[in-house]
């Protein structure tokens, strides 16, 4: 399945990568008042992926205009679970594009994660 990225999408490169890792670019649809007064609700989902071992990195985009998640390894249906309990996406204040990659080289301080994908 391929094809061009739709808001709340997910768009896979290759079957090949169904259990791939993820780049995941969210752009605030809602005026920032919105967004910053659901921020603590979203902080405290961020937490929990962590907990669960979902996510790698989060963090605010240069352009203040969203966020960027980087996901572990899981499959597609797994990663669209997760982002549907985002409270972002879930009172549609933001909308997602999904960038599905298989990390074939990694620095040094995600080894372990680049060893585990070749298992």
């Amino acid at each position: 399945m391929s094809g061009r990225a739709t808001p709340n999408t997910v768009t896979c490169v290759s079957p090949a990568y169904r259990e791939g890792m993820y780049v995941v670019l969210l752009t605030y649809t809602a005026p920032p008042p919105e967004i910053d007064y659901a921020l603590p609700d979203h902080a405290e989902w961020l937490t929990r992926q962590y907990e669960h071992g979902r996510l790698i990195a989060s963090g605010r985009r240069a352009d203040h205009r969203g966020e960027v998640l980087l996901t572990r390894s899981m499959s597609v249906g797994k990663l669209e679970a997760t982002l549907a309990g985002d409270p972002l996406l879930l009172r549609h204040l933001a909308h997602h594009e999904v960038i599905e990659f298989s990390a074939t080289r990694t620095g040094p301080e995600l080894r372990a994660v680049n060893e585990a994908l070749a298992h």
